[in-house]
């Protein structure tokens, strides 16, 4: 885990190369290992944002335990200078929602984190 959902209305030439490049980024700023990394990325040309069509996005990041106000100060410069260089997203026009369910909230391989690795 982490899971990095992207909606943009930016029409992305090589999606694919994009979200190899965006896995690598998330598991490199995040400092989880990319084996745990999901990306899904959705292009919405009617995604609005302050009344108009300019670039924009909206991110979600799920993540457990390394979510905390100092850390998503960090991870949203990251994030908003990625998308400005690779997309022409001005940093005035997306958002980025930091989630962290806690470990029994979240499942995998049948179970939940809670169960694999402790509660915390």
């Amino acid at each position: 885990m982490p899971s990095l959902q992207l909606t943009t209305n930016v029409k992305i030439h090589d999606a694919k190369a994009f979200a190899i490049e965006f896995s690598k980024l998330g598991a490199d700023t995040l400092k989880k290992p990319e084996t745990y990394i999901t990306v899904s990325i959705t292009y919405n040309e009617t995604l609005t944002f302050a009344g108009t069509f300019d670039p924009a996005f909206t991110l979600s990041i799920v993540s457990l335990d390394n979510l905390n106000p100092s850390a998503n100060e960090v991870y949203s410069k990251v994030f908003f200078d990625f998308f400005e260089e690779k997309l022409g997203v001005k940093n005035s026009r997306g958002y980025i929602v930091f989630t962290d369910p806690g470990r029994e909230y979240l499942g995998h391989q049948a179970t939940t984190f809670g169960t694999i690795f402790g509660k915390k």
